[in-house]
Order: C-alpha cells, then sequence, then structure tokens
C-alpha cells in the first residue's frame, strides 16, 4: 500500500473508533436510564372520560412512574384523549378518596405518588367537565389552514414524513397503516345507511375520477326545470361537494338514495355493485339528454367488441359490432375444477373462439348448408375507462344454489390490452365482402355472455360495417391503437362474505399523489400496495375445485383501469377553475355546514333532563323533558318549566321553584336557595346524555312558604292514623337525619303534626307487608332502616289499644288491610237479575225443604218489585256504618282481643233476602260463623262449587266475610301475614294511588281449575294456625263508567283485601251477578282489551293491582282437575278449512269417548250437527295444522297431554274410523295433475308403517296410476299447504331418495302431513303468455284470500331500480 493510500486512511479509522464510543456511551446512558425507572415504582392510572364531548367516551390507560409530575398526568392525558389541556378536571373514582368530588390540581409541584396515587394498585380518575363547560376537542391539523388554503387544495392534504405514526401503533398483525383521521388523507367518508356499502364504493370511486368529476361539475343544474330533490346529477354534484369541502369524518347520502326516488326500505336491500353502476349510468344518460354531458358515459366508459361467426369451409363471415361499458371475465369455466389464474388468462378466455360442430354446425348463407363454424368474440374499440368484473357469483348445479367463487385471480397495477386487438381482422377480405352481403348474425353474442344493456342500437346493425375509412387507413388506426392501449388501475371495489351478502368497500388510487387509500363506509385509510395484493383472493396453494372454501371471502370484484394517455389524462379541477354554480354551491354547503355546526354546539351545551310537576289542582303527576342551555340561569329554567307546563293560569310563577327530585323513590334531594343566578350547567353537574336524578317543579298557594331541603336529609312521609274513624289521613312531608333518634323524631312529628309525643306510636312501612313499629327510642332512623324515602304512620290516642301487643292491636289491623286493600272495577253481565235470583235462591235452600218453601215465597212478588241493585247497596252500607261505630264501642270498651278469634260477626242484611218489598221490613240479622277447623283438615278434598253453595245460607254484600281454610275452595291464601279484622273502611280511607308495578303485567292465563298444593304453609310467621277465624275486607259501590263501556252496563266499584281468594271474591259477587259462583266466569281485562280467564278458585288477588278491570260472563265455571277447550272442526276441502264451533269443557280421567258423549248434545243445539259418536273423530291442533288423531280408549292427562288454552280438531267422517292403532300413521294426498294443470280434492290415506313403498302402494290404488310412475312431495307451510299451479310442478322437493317417511328431509312422523303426488309420465300442459298471465292472476288471487304466500321459494332479491321522476312507480304489474 502507498503511503498516500494509508495517510487516508488513518482518519477514516479514527472517525469510525470516535463514532463507536459515543454510541456507547450513549447506550450505557440509556440502560443507567432503563435500570433506575425499573427500580423506581409504578403507577396504574384508569382514567373513564365521563364527559359528553364525544359521541364514544374512551377508557385510557398510564403507567407511570411514580415521580411523574400532576402537571405531565395531565399533559398525557390530554394527548390520549385529545382535549385541549386545561379544559377538564380529574377527580378520584375508587379508593379512599371516592367521596371527595374536589378535582386534582393540575397546577400543583407535586408528584403523583405524592398527590395519593398508590403504586401496584389500580387508580381510577374520571375526567369532568371543567367549571360546568365541556373539555375543548384538540384541533384538528386542518384547522390550521386558512380557507383560501382549503379552497387551493384538492385532495389529501400535504405531509412530511409520517406525522403522527409512531412506533408505539405499529402491529405487526395489522396489515393497514395507522388508521388515519380525515385530517391526515383529506378525504371524507360516507355513512352507511344500513346496506348502502355498495353504493358508497361506486360513488367515491366515480369522485376519485377526475374525468368523471370535472364533466359533472361543468354541467348545470336549471332549477326552473327541474326539482332539485329529484334530480340525480345535482345531488351527485352536491355530494361530490361536500366530499371536497366538508370538515366531517362522513357525510350522509340519503339525499342522493332520494333522488334516486328510493324510500328507507331501500338501504336495507344490498344490491350487486355493478349492477348499480350499470343502472345508475343509463339513469344519467338520461337525465343529461340535450346536454353536453349527454355522451359523457359513452366517451369515458364505453368499448367495442365484433362477435362473429366464421364458416371453416368456405371462410364466409357474419358478424355484428356490439358496445359494452364492462368486461365481464369468468373466475372458473364452466365444469373446470381450476380458476383461470390472473385477469390476463381470463381475457384471452374471453376472446377464445369455439367450434360449432356436430348437431351444433352453423348454416352457411354461401354454402346454402350447415357446416362446421367458428364463432367467437374480437375486441376493435377498448374505452378510456376499462372496467373489468370478475364473475365470483356462480350458480351450483349441484346443491341448487348461488355460491361465491374465492379463488385467487391476480391483476396487475398495468395492464396491456393491446395484445388482445386483432389488427389480422381488419385485413380480411371475408370481412369486408360480408359487409355487403348483409349476412346474417346466427350464433351472435348477446347480454347473457355480454353487458351490452347500453348499446347503441341507432348505430349498430347486423352485417353493416361503421367505418367509412378506408381498409388502409383502419389498419394504421388498428395499429397506432394497439401501440398505446397500456392502462394503470386506480380502483378495486372488493366484496368480503357470500352469495348470500356481504360488504363491499373500495381500494382507490389518488391520481393526486400516486397513494392507495380504503374506502370503507365512513373510514378512509391509507394502505399499501401489499393490501391491494391481499384481495387477489384464493391462497398460495394449489387453485383446486374446492379451494375456495376454505380461503378468505374478501377479494376484488371489480377493476376499473384508466388509458395511460398525456394528452387526455385529466387533473381534478383547481378552485379557481370551477364554474361559477359550482363556487356558489361550495358556499352554499359551508354556509348550511356552518350552520349545523352551530346547532351542534347548541345541542351539545343544552341540558336535557327529565322534570316533573304535580299539579296544583288537577292533583295528577305531569311528566316532561326540560331542555336549557347549560349558560341559562335557574330563575330562567324556572320560567322555561312553568311554561312547559302549562302552569299559567293554575298558579304565579312566583309561587314555583326547581328543586333535585328521585322520581323513583319519591325522594326531594335538595332545593337550590339562594342560587337563583346560579348557570343551569354548574346546578346539573355539566351537560350529560343521562342524569341520575330528575327535577321537580314544585308549587305552593301564595300563603305558604316553600320548604328548604338539604343535602343529606331523608323525606318521610308521615299519615296520621284516627283509630275512631278507622281513617288514614293523606301525607304530610317531614325532612329528617338518618343519625336522628326515634324519640328526637317524633318530636319532629309533633311539630309537623300538633300531636302529642308521649302517646305517639310510629310505624315504619319498610316495604309491602312490612309494618315495623319504632318503639326503642334511643334506636337511630338509620338502625330502624330508613333510606331518602320513607312512609310513617302516626297514631296517638289515649285508648287502650296502646297496651295491647302490636302484632294484636287495633292499629296493626287497620294498617295490614290498608297496605293490602286495592280498587277494582266490576263490569257485570247485561241482563236484569230477576229470573237469576230465583235460580240462585233455588240452589241455594235445596238442601233444606223448609227453606225452599220460604224462599219460594220471597220471591213470588213481580220483578218490578226487586229492589235495585243500587238499593241494596245503599242500605247495606247504612247498616254497616251503624254496625261499624258499635264494633268500634267495644273495642274501646276492652273487648278489641275478640277480633281475632270472635265468633260474632257485623250482621248486614242479604239483598235475598228483601227481593219482596213485604220482606224488607224484616231486618232478619244472621251470623255467620265458622268453627276453627282441625290441621288435619287441611289435606282434605276440595269440594266442589255447588256444596260451598248449599252450605252458605245467604252471602253479604258490604261486610267482611269470614273465611276457613277446612274448604279450599274458600281458603284465603295469605303468604306470611296474620289478618286483620276489616270492619267498614270508608272508600275515600282508600289510598288509590299506591303504585304496584311489581305486579303490574303479570298475566293469569291458566284455563284449569287444577290446586297447587303444597305451597301454602300451615302456620304464618306469628305460629297462628291458618285454620284459625279470618277476616277478608270488601267493600262496593256502584260506578259509573266511562263513555264507550257499552251503553246499559253495570259496573261496580270494590275495594277489596288482595288476599283474598278468588273463590271468595266470586262468592261476594253472587248478589250483583245473580247467580251461584259456579254459574259465572271472571275474567281480568289486560290494557289492550284483552281477555284472560281466572280460574285457580284457591289463589288470591296478590296479582291485582289498582284500577284493574274485571269482566263477568255467565257460564259454569271450571271445577277442579276440568279444562276449557276450543272445539274447532277440520274442513279439509274448504277455503277455510278451520271454523270454530264451541268451548267445551274435559277433566282429567275422561276418555276420548266420553268426552265425545258430552260433545254430541251441545253439537246439536249450537250447530245443528246431528251426529252418531262413530261419525266424527277428535284429533290435535296446532295453529291450523291437523295433527294426532285421538282414538276413543285414550285418557286425557295420561295418553293425552291436555293445557292451559287448548284447542282440538273436531273432523266428520264419511264412513267408518280406519285409525284403531297408535302405530298407524293418518296422511291427507292430493293429486297434482300437470296435463290438466290442476289439484285434486284431499284424500286420506291410512298407513301400517312409515314404509315409503306403502305410500306409493295406497297411492296407487286411490289414483289408478301405475306403482312405478307414482312421484310424491311433501307439501310446506301451514295447513292446507297451498302453493300456486305454476310454481307446484319444479318447486316442491319431488320423489326424495328415502325409504321411510320419517327421515330427512320428509320428517313426516305424526298424522296430518300433506303429500302431493302426480304420474311421472304425465306431461306439463303447455300455456299460451295469455293463458299463463290468466292463471297467474287467478291463482295470485286465490292465495292472497285463503292468506298463504303465492310462492314459496326464497326470498328473491328485490330488482335495483332508480325513477327518474323520483318516486317509484305505483304500477305493481311494473314489478
Amino acid at each position: 500500500m502507498v503511503p498516500s493510500e494509508e495517510n487516508q486512511l488513518v482518519p477514516k479509522e479514527d472517525m469510525f473508533w470516535s463514532c463507536r464510543q459515543s454510541i456507547f456511551a450513549e447506550m450505557k446512558k440509556r440502560f443507567s436510564q432503563v435500570e433506575s425507572a425499573a427500580e423506581e415504582p409504578r403507577v396504574l392510572c384508569i382514567i373513564q372520560d365521563t364527559t359528553n364531548s364525544k359521541t364514544v367516551n374512551e377508557r385510557v390507560t398510564l403507567n407511570l412512574p411514580a415521580s411523574t409530575p400532576l402537571k405531565r398526568l395531565f399533559e398525557d392525558v390530554a394527548s390520549k384523549v385529545g382535549y385541549v389541556n386545561g379544559t377538564f378536571d380529574l377527580v378520584w373514582g375508587n379508593g379512599d378518596n371516592v367521596t371527595d368530588t374536589t378535582p386534582i390540581d393540575q397546577n400543583s409541584d407535586k408528584t403523583i405518588l405524592d398527590a395519593g396515587f398508590e403504586p401496584g394498585k389500580k387508580n381510577f380518575l374520571h375526567l369532568t367537565d371543567k367549571d360546568g363547560e365541556q373539555p375543548h376537542i384538540m384541533p384538528e391539523e386542518s384547522g390550521t389552514t386558512d380557507d383560501s388554503a382549503q379552497d387551493r387544495f384538492i385532495g389529501p392534504l400535504p405531509r412530511e414524513g409520517s406525522v403522527g405514526c409512531t412506533n408505539e401503533y405499529v402491529s405487526q398483525n395489522y396489515s393497514y397503516s395507522s388508521v388515519l383521521s380525515k385530517s391526515e388523507t383529506g378525504y371524507v367518508g360516507l355513512v352507511n345507511q344500513a346496506m348502502t356499502c355498495y353504493l358508497n364504493s361506486l360513488l367515491q370511486t366515480l369522485f376519485m375520477t377526475p374525468e368523471f368529476r370535472n364533466a359533472l361539475y361543468r354541467w348545470e343544474f336549471e332549477e326552473s326545470e327541474e326539482d332539485p330533490v329529484t334530480s340525480i346529477p345535482y345531488q351527485l354534484q352536491r355530494l361530490f361537494v361536500l366530499l371536497q369541502t366538508s370538515k366531517k369524518r362522513a357525510i350522509e347520502t340519503t339525499d342522493v338514495t332520494r333522488s334516486f326516488g328510493w324510500d328507507s326500505s331501500e338501504a336495507w336491500q344490498q344490491h350487486d355493485v355493478q349492477e348499480l353502476c350499470r343502472v345508475m349510468f343509463d339513469a344519467l344518460e338520461q337525465k343529461w339528454k340535450q346536454t353536453e354531458q349527454a355522451d359523457l358515459i359513452n366517451q369515458l366508459y364505453q368499448g367495442k367488441l365484433k362477435d362473429y361467426v366464421r364458416c371453416l369451409e368456405c371462410g364466409y363471415e357474419g358478424w355484428r359490432i356490439d358496445t359494452y361499458l364492462d368486461i365481464p371475465l369468468v373466475i372458473r369455466p364452466y365444469g373446470s375444477n381450476q380458476a383461470f389464474a390472473s385477469v390476463e388468462e381470463a381475457l384471452h378466455a374471453f376472446i377464445q373462439p369455439e367450434i360449432l360442430d356436430g348437431p351444433n354446425q352453423y348454416f352457411c348463407e354461401r354454402c346454402k348448408k350447415k357446416c362446421d363454424a367458428r364463432k367467437g368474440l374480437r375486441f376493435l374499440h377498448f374505452p378510456y375507462l376499462l372496467t373489468l368484473q370478475l364473475k365470483r357469483f356462480d350458480f351450483d348445479y349441484t346443491t341448487m344454489h348461488r355460491i361465491k367463487l374465492n379463488d385467487r385471480m391476480t391483476f396487475p397495477e398495468e395492464l396491456d390490452m393491446s395484445v388482445f386487438i386483432d389488427v389480422e381482422d381488419e385485413k380480411s377480405p371475408q370481412t369486408e365482402s360480408c359487409t355487403d352481403s348483409g349476412a346474417e348474425n346466427e350464433g351472435s353474442c348477446h347480454s347473457d355472455q355480454m353487458s351490452n344493456d347500453f348499446s347503441n342500437d341507432d348505430g349498430v346493425d347486423e352485417g353493416i360495417c361503421l367505418e367509412s375509412n378506408s381498409a388502409a387507413e383502419r389498419i394504421s388506426k388498428a395499429g397506432s391503437e394497439k401501440s398505446s392501449l397500456l392502462y394503470e388501475l386506480f380502483s378495486v371495489m372488493v366484496h368480503s362474505g357470500s352469495a348470500a351478502g356481504g360488504h363491499y368497500y373500495a381500494c382507490i388510487k389518488s391520481f393526486s399523489d400516486d397513494q392507495w387509500y380504503s374506502f370503507n363506509d365512513q373510514h378512509v385509510s391509507k394502505i399499501t400496495q401489499e393490501d391491494i395484493k391481499k384481495t387477489y383472493g384464493g391462497s398460495s396453494g394449489s387453485r383446486g375445485y374446492y379451494s375456495s372454501a376454505f380461503v378468505s371471502s374478501t377479494n376484488a370484484y371489480m377493476l376499473i383501469y384508466r388509458l395511460k394517455d398525456p394528452t387526455r389524462n385529466a387533473k381534478f379541477l383547481e378552485a379557481h377553475e370551477y364554474p361559477e354554480h359550482i363556487k356558489q354551491l361550495v358556499q352554499k354547503e359551508r354556509e348550511l355546514e356552518e350552520q349545523e355546526k352551530r346547532q351542534r354546539e347548541i345541542e351539545r351545551n343544552t341540558c336535557k333532563i327529565k322534570l316533573f310537576c304535580m299539579h296544583p289542582t288537577k292533583q295528577i303527576m305531569m311528566e316532561n323533558k326540560l331542555e336549557v342551555h347549560k349558560d341559562r340561569t335557574l330563575k330562567e329554567a324556572v320560567e322555561i318549566a312553568y311554561k312547559l307546563m302549562d302552569l299559567e293560569e293554575a298558579v304565579p310563577l312566583d309561587c314555583c321553584r326547581l328543586v333535585k327530585y328521585d322520581e323513583f323513590h319519591d325522594y326531594l334531594e335538595r332545593s337550590y336557595e339562594g342560587e337563583e343566578d346560579t348557570p343551569m350547567g354548574l346546578l346539573l353537574g355539566g351537560v350529560k346524555s343521562t342524569y341520575m336524578f330528575d327535577l321537580l317543579l314544585e308549587t305552593r298557594r301564595p300563603d305558604q312558604i316553600f320548604q328548604c331541603y338539604k343535602p343529606g336529609e331523608v323525606m318521610v312521609k308521615v299519615h296520621v292514623v284516627d283509630l275512631k274513624t278507622e281513617s288514614v289521613a293523606p301525607p304530610i312531608s317531614v325532612r329528617a337525619y338518618l343519625n336522628q333518634t326515634v324519640s328526637e323524631f317524633k318530636q319532629l312529628i309533633s311539630k309537623a303534626t300538633h300531636l302529642p309525643a308521649e302517646t305517639m306510636r310510629v310505624v315504619l312501612e319498610r316495604c309491602y307487608n312490612d309494618l315495623r313499629l319504632l318503639n326503642v327510642s334511643s334506636k337511630t332512623l338509620k338502625a330502624e332502616g330508613f333510606f331518602r324515602s320513607n312512609k310513617v304512620f302516626v297514631e296517638s290516642s289515649e285508648s287502650l289499644d296502646r297496651h295491647v301487643a302490636y302484632t294484636e292491636s287495633h292499629l296493626w289491623k287497620l294498617l295490614d288491610r290498608h297496605a293490602n286493600t286495592i280498587r277494582l272495577y266490576v263490569s257485570l253481565p247485561e241482563q236484569s237479575p230477576g229470573s237469576q235470583f230465583r235460580q240462585a235462591v233455588y240452589q241455594k235452600s235445596s238442601g233444606d225443604s223448609g227453606n225452599l218453601d220460604e224462599a219460594c215465597e220471597r220471591v213470588k212478588g213481580p220483578v218490578g218489585n226487586m229492589k235495585s241493585v243500587e238499593a241494596i247497596l245503599e242500605e247495606s252500607t247504612e247498616k254497616l256504618k251503624s254496625l261499624s261505630l258499635q264494633q268500634q264501642q267495644e273495642g274501646d270498651n276492652g273487648d278489641s282481643s275478640k277480633s281475632t278469634e270472635a265468633s260474632d260477626f257485623e250482621n248486614i242484611e242479604s239483598p235475598l233476602n228483601e227481593i219482596d218489598s213485604s220482606a224488607s221490613a224484616e231486618n232478619r240479622e244472621l251470623e255467620n260463623q265458622i268453627q276453627i277447623s282441625d290441621p288435619e283438615n287441611l289435606q282434605s278434598e276440595e269440594r266442589s262449587d255447588s256444596d260451598v253453595n248449599n252450605d252458605r245460607s245467604t252471602s253479604s254484600v258490604d261486610s267482611d266475610i269470614l273465611s276457613s281454610s277446612h274448604s279450599s275452595d274458600t281458603l284465603c291464601n295469605v303468604d306470611n301475614a296474620p289478618l286483620p279484622l276489616a270492619n267498614g273502611l270508608d272508600s275515600h280511607s282508600i289510598t288509590s294511588s299506591r303504585r304496584s308495578k311489581a305486579n303490574q303485567g303479570k298475566k293469569e292465563t291458566w284455563d284449569t281449575a287444577e290446586e297447587d298444593s303444597g305451597t301454602d304453609s300451615e302456620y304464618d310467621e306469628s305460629g297462628k294456625s291458618r285454620g284459625e277465624a279470618q277476616y277478608m275486607y270488601f267493600k262496593s259501590e256502584p260506578y259509573a263508567a266511562d263513555e264507550g263501556s257499552g251503553e246499559g252496563q253495570k259496573w261496580l266499584m270494590v275495594h277489596v283485601d288482595k288476599r283474598i281468594t278468588l273463590s271468595a271474591f266470586k262468592q261476594h259477587l253472587e248478589p250483583f251477578v245473580g247467580v251461584p259462583s259456579s254459574h259465572f266466569k271472571v275474567f281480568r281485562v289486560y290494557a289492550s282489551n284483552q281477555e284472560f280467564e281466572s280460574v285457580r278458585l284457591n289463589e288470591t288477588l296478590s296479582s291485582f293491582s289498582d284500577d284493574n278491570k274485571i269482566t263477568i260472563r255467565l257460564g259454569r265455571a271450571l271445577k277442579k282437575g276440568e279444562y276449557r277447550v276450543k272445539v274447532y272442526q277440520l274442513l279439509v276441502n274448504e277455503p277455510e278449512p278451520c271454523k270454530f264451533l264451541i268451548d267445551a269443557v274435559f277433566a282429567k280421567g275422561m276418555t276420548v269417548r266420553q268426552s265425545k258423549e258430552e260433545l254430541l248434545p251441545q253439537l246439536r243445539e249450537q250447530c245443528g250437527l246431528d251426529l252418531t259418536i262413530d261419525r266424527f273423530r277428535l284429533r290435535k291442533k296446532t295453529w291450523k295444522n291437523p295433527g294426532t288423531v285421538f282414538l276413543d280408549y285414550h285418557i286425557y292427562e295420561e295418553d293425552i297431554n291436555i293445557s292451559s288454552n287448548w284447542e282440538v280438531f273436531l273432523e266428520i267422517l264419511d264412513g267408518a274410523e280406519k285409525m284403531k292403532s297408535m302405530s298407524q300413521l293418518a296422511v291427507l294426498s292430493r293429486q297434482w295433475r300437470p296435463s290438466e294443470m290442476k289439484l285434486d280434492s284431499f284424500q286420506e290415506v291410512v298407513l301400517e308403517s312409515s314404509s315409503v313403498e306403502e305410500l306409493k302402494e295406497k297411492l296407487s290404488e286411490i289414483s289408478g296410476i301405475p306403482l312405478e310412475n307414482i312421484e310424491f312431495a311433501k307439501g310446506r307451510g301451514t295447513f292446507p299447504c297451498d302453493i300456486s299451479i305454476l310454481e307446484i310442478h319444479q318447486d316442491l322437493d319431488w320423489n326424495p331418495k328415502v325409504s321411510t317417511l320419517n327421515v330427512w328431509p320428509l320428517y313426516i312422523c305424526d298424522d296430518g302431513a300433506v303429500i302431493f303426488y302426480r304420474d311421472k309420465t304425465e306431461e306439463l300442459m303447455e300455456l299460451t303468455d295469455e293463458q299463463r298471465n290468466e292463471l297467474m292472476k287467478k291463482e295470485s288471487s286465490r292465495l292472497q284470500k285463503t292468506g298463504h304466500r303465492v310462492t314459496y321459494s326464497p326470498r328473491k332479491e328485490k330488482a335495483l331500480k332508480i325513477y327518474l321522476d323520483g318516486a317509484p312507480n305505483k304500477d305493481l304489474t311494473q314489478d
């Protein structure tokens, strides 16, 4: 080595070693930092965004060193969430500081460890509004550019490097780069209305096509000539302008689809994107007629090809020229198990000619005979924008279903189409001579192979050459065209899914920066060339026939190329190049968007909260939604609420105020004294989508003052109880604290009610039927179970009832009755009870002949002398009042203990005793006394209603009924609660406003009188036997129902203890109905006016709630083990095969024959059917389908499962019953006669087994068709399985390959299946178009009348249409 060279190497070595040392030093420094950081404890912070600034609230996790300052914490949170630092607060969300709602000081110099954050634990923080204002969202980068810059630059915004992309967000498993926001890509997405992804993909492709966008901008809309709403080009113009200028992430396409004439239902129809492209281009051509853009679609997208047939003997060629807008490329040739590898292969296959030989020979005009010929296609001209459709959707003739081919097919970024132009074809002398001869075009390609719907028929004709140039000129032109047919790919429309449905999105290359983007509905992101290659489909392995079943279903479906021609390739118009009407449109859309933005800003700053108000005069709770801007003061909000609740005429404004209210607990949380000028945003804790509390507009009388409600107080509603009048006063609201003692609480109540605290008894109702006496003075209210909202009853009399045990006291019984009493409205039968009274008296007196005569004497008077129900009620009420006063006096004398064991019962006159006017003077006093039964009798058998009626000599009207558990019909089912003595509670003391939400919505749908054995305990909590005497409250009065409830209908308003049984309740109603309880039925009426019968006699009315309605209908009620059954007649050959006959009662243990015997007289009397027992059968009914045939010896509940609301078919037989055994199978057969286009009537076929061979034999016997020619199919749908005779021959699954009927696809395992059969040798009648249309109308009318579908084929895809007048054609025949 020469010295000079050596001298040159020395400084390089020095440089190398110095760089190496500096790198080592830097690495050592970094390692030391990492080691120190590893030793430092880490603090895990989880921050939940609780504001409404964004649509979706984010949750951010930070793992910070313990030495991180609070300032840095706020900076990190701001950058992660995307808010401007300083516009939000952080408050604690867990731990010891959870009650501390004070925001963390972001200006503090403390570290997060000093601020109370715990290392090694999860520290939850809530991101909240600052000073009542929502956080400010960090402005986008585009926001820094002025409007002029936006106008100058259309397309992606300038970027330097990869701004905003860090290694922290790079995922090796995710093929795309980080999903870029609109500010980084510069493009706006399109909102998917429901299933409009196919539309969005096409619109974005057209938007990114400079030639199409520029031409669309040059078209000017004339508002005087057309409605802008229905103008498709104008709505596309608006959409493109918004895609360029909008600052939104995505915009709606509803205006565009509305211009198509589509309604909202079209958004739920997914269509093929290639079909949409053709239909939309056609619509644009129609709209652009007589304009500069009239030929735009053809100029950009239309190509030409020749469809030819050449005779191989003489060379004669017949041809025609077709136009196309796209080229459909086959993925996999028909019958092949291998797909084409590339688009180039598919294009070569497209123009590959086929030989017509054998039976497919071509008739040559020159040879005057059939000859072998070559048939094919030749491309004559390629469009400027070349569209290739990859035909991935095919039909599988094996499964008879549409399928999607997911095979791999590559496509180049640059496609040379010159190899597909056949110049030699232009030199052919046969072609020229063919032009002169006007040859036929037999075998020419039609639309089944090419998309030539847009061919210009005016300029294209068979055998006519359109070119006027000489052959030399054409060859020269073709040669030059061939040398310049290089296309570049710029749009790939991708389909992901199957043939049944999926999702479309577009990968588009921008001509502004040659960058590929993914336009996936509202998401626009940057992608790479590698992502494009992943849309090839398939896998890298071999391309077998079934390979597509195991590969990705996401692959390219449409490809759009642009010709690389510098003289024609356009750039997007700059802002200064816009036509004047586009500049005006841009300005208009910008103003509209600004207006929308301001409106959204107002919405974002508007507090929306539930508002309640108790109307001061109507005394009803009103509900509404209060919407008030967060900057409005409390005083202004009161004015808004005052007008919203329409209180101008009810109360002055200064007598109203807003208070914080909890509607669920009916609790007033706090009032806002002195905060009239405070903004509502601060009072409500910011603008939120939902609030955990409500507002109440509280009112007062002018002479009253508002009470101050402080946070932390509990609200108590105090009801004063008067034992003498047995009344409960309306509530008085009192505020208390949970740490107050019971003694202090009594003093508080004493001040509010002016009752002495010394003798005061306070009872807390904690929940339903839980009445607790507060008798420990030192206990706090919290220990006693007080909550936010409470109800107490107070009594402060000097009566001896104070010294009685609480559960034995009059107070307890009165409160217990008060808590369990409900108000019901009972509708009585619309008839005079005269004759029914006589029937009731006879039945009730049938056990004693002496009483019978006496009863008959009482009924002898004329009906007109009978007292009305109203008179009976009035007199009974008067006697009840006097009786109540008498019993109260006895209670004051210390005899109140009699109430639990007394055998005395108040004496009330029965309406039966006052039927005769002479008998009304005799005030008979009846005493009902039932002895305490032995507990063993609780297991005794339930007695029938008639037995109960025989034991009861009378029934009381307005009284308490004594019930005993030895009769299960009258057993009162009281769950875990002693029963009180209930005497004469006045109607005004019944609290009708109690909420019974838990019981609302329960439906009593049982249709059997079965008893739930073992559900009732023999003893209650207090250890008392349920056999003890128990009194149930019942009080009724006439009620005038609302209009529309039935003219002349009688109603009762009944107050009743809901622990009473249905049996006892019915016995109370006997005097008003006029018949014994066993001869009328009780129906519960629901909100929708649906009625369900209540039949379980020993169940209580606990499922009923206040103001429920009950309808009484005459008819025999069910007994134990009985079921109500609806009987329908099965008429297999009638248009309506299901006809209701009667309601019947079947009993457990009854045989089918016995039930048939009971049906005979009813059928004769009510339906006029005079049948013998062997001339009809009963069978199972499932909806409208006939099922299992019931044999006479079958027993209900043993062989046949019977249930509530049961329905059966009654079928009249033509002859003797053929069904003798359960092993037999009865099917309904129907012969189809294709040569006559008709169906015969149903015939029943009884099989001894499930053999297909036996079925064919039986069908052959009844039809005379040879056994080997029988073909059958199972009917579909609901009986009678109607199907159009135009479809039955091909739509049913004829001649299934099975040997038994009980396997797939038949599954005939029960009686009643429908079988269609035919003679396979019988030819189908050939119909003319006129006959077919006439038959189609008749069949459509017939099937619609019977309620059956016209076709049972799978749901057909709705045709894609664009309506040029903006509205669909109402003529259904066009469909």
